[in-house]
């Protein structure tokens, strides 16, 4: 394996001094290709040798020694997750990894699948020993059309060699894994949703409990779903070794995490970085080169679509080493999985979206409105009946015809679906809402005219009401 010095990337790729490439280690090399020799030379499968000659228990208590935690957006432990298999389990386990990709502002794994598919079937032959499944499926969603073709063709290589199929390494251990695509749907991002889709049927998101899918997952056997992120780092924790890999990054959340960078910067793409090494700051400013010419930055969503925006102006508290507290704004956040969380957001997928001072806020909520009200598969009425309510309140407001309490209405709608779903959708939605609503209120309050109160919204009401209202 050759050393980061030594490796070549593309012109304008070059990793930041501040990244640590790990995970994209090959991701627009110079000289690197998708093919199962490329990978091999560069020490690709030389993990899983040494994974199959462990026990599977081993391996899990290695993962939870780690500290490893998913990198799909909800940030669960990866080892705790594997334990919770039942004890005494007779039915087939299953692994499926999601490369569903769908939250908006987030785009690392298609760059795995893409560009290093063999370092995610090798993570998911080791996470696949471990856990003892022998059927293994990766859900790729439908608009990676290129990358599925790429995916089965890695897919037959490593059987030709061995590392899949009967009897993988002359460990005993057998394993098949296929790819299974989507077909397009954010909901199927959501985990018993996707095990519903490979199901053939809707893809309605299920209750938990009792369908916690490492008890009751597809085809009511125990499955463990993993984030493709997730499942290349458990290649990383077996090559570094437990305590190694913990060693690494903060505390409550060590190794690298791949950042992708959005909107409103001189240089947005992809960053791997120490999970908490840099603030938000100094990831915009130094890794991303800061505004464009003349702009200033305005509001930051840190962790894809469904994560609340933060003003970049908004004093926040922080807690200094000694319990003091300290002002602070979201440039001076650490970026882990944690802080973030103590300020109002989440990490989430790790997708950065940044506006500046030239965005109109309450277009960009109704932007987001748009997608959500979409992509509702509908099972639950808060959800099915309040996301295009939102969406045509947001509209009125963008088009200047609402009330000043048409925004309190657009705001009590988001309360109202959050927390009344079945699946986390009815936040993923919501949250938006509420804190664009809130921290940007004054722009949504400008938009508007209290005489708009007295207007119809429709032509009905307009022709039933044309004695009773008057312009303005």
């Amino acid at each position: 394996m050759k050393a980061m010095s030594e490796i070549t990337y593309k012109p304008g790729r070059e990793p930041h001094s501040r990244e640590t490439r790990r995970i994209f280690r090959n991701i627009d090399r110079v000289g690197y290709n998708p093919s199962i020799e490329c990978f091999i030379e560069d020490g690709g499968y030389e993990t899983l040798k040494k994974a199959v000659a462990m026990e599977p228990a081993a391996i899990i208590d290695e993962v939870k020694k780690s500290g490893l935690r998913g990198r799909g957006g909800a940030g669960f432990p990866t080892g705790v997750k594997w334990t919770f298999i039942p004890k005494g389990n007779t039915k087939p386990v299953y692994l499926v990894c999601n490369c569903d990709e769908s939250e908006p502002g987030t785009f690392k794994d298609r760059f795995i699948v893409h560009q290093d598919p063999h370092q995610l079937i090798e993570g998911m032959i080791i996470a696949c020993y471990a856990v003892q499944a022998h059927y293994a499926i990766i859900y790729m969603r439908e608009e990676f059309p290129e990358a599925a073709e790429i995916v089965r063709k890695a897919l037959a290589e490593a059987e030709e060699r061995n590392f899949l199929g009967k009897n993988i390494l002359g460990s005993g251990y057998d394993l098949k894994i296929i790819l299974h695509r989507g077909a397009g749907a954010y909901i199927c991002g959501e985990e018993t949703g996707l095990i519903n889709s490979i199901e053939g049927v809707r893809p309605y998101p299920r209750i938990k409990p009792p369908f916690f899918p490492a008890a009751i997952g597809l085809y009511g056997c125990p499955t463990i779903v993993n984030n493709v992120e997730s499942l290349c780092q458990v290649r990383q924790v077996l090559m570094r070794g437990g305590e190694a890999y913990a060693a690494d990054g903060s505390t409550r959340s060590p190794g690298t995490r791949i950042i992708g960078v959005s909107g409103d910067v001189q240089r947005p793409g992809y960053y791997e970085i120490i999970s908490g090494s840099i603030t938000y700051g100094e990831l915009l400013y130094d890794l991303c080169g800061g505004p464009k010419p003349g702009r200033t930055f305005k509001a930051i969503i840190p962790g894809g679509a469904s994560a609340k925006v933060m003003r970049c102006d908004e004093v926040l508290k922080g807690r200094n080493p000694d319990g003091s507290v300290r002002k602070m704004t979201i440039f001076d956040v650490p970026m882990d999985l944690d802080s973030i969380a103590q300020h109002g957001s989440m990490s989430g997928s790790g997708g950065v979206i940044v506006m500046d001072d030239s965005r109109s806020m309450p277009e960009m909520l109704r932007n987001l409105n748009r997608f959500f009200a979409w992509e509702s598969c509908g099972q639950c009425t808060p959800c099915r009946e309040g996301n295009p309510w939102m969406l045509k309140l947001s509209t009125r407001i963008c088009e200047g015809k609402a009330a000043p309490e048409d925004v309190d209405l657009l705001k009590s709608v988001a309360d109202n679906i959050c927390g009344r779903t079945v699946c986390a959708f009815g936040e993923a939605c919501s949250w938006p809402v509420q804190a664009f609503t809130t921290k940007f209120r004054e722009e949504f309050l400008a938009l508007t005219k209290p005489i708009n109160a007295l207007k119809p919204h429709n032509p009905e009401t307009a022709e039933a009401r044309k004695y009773l209202t008057r312009e303005d």
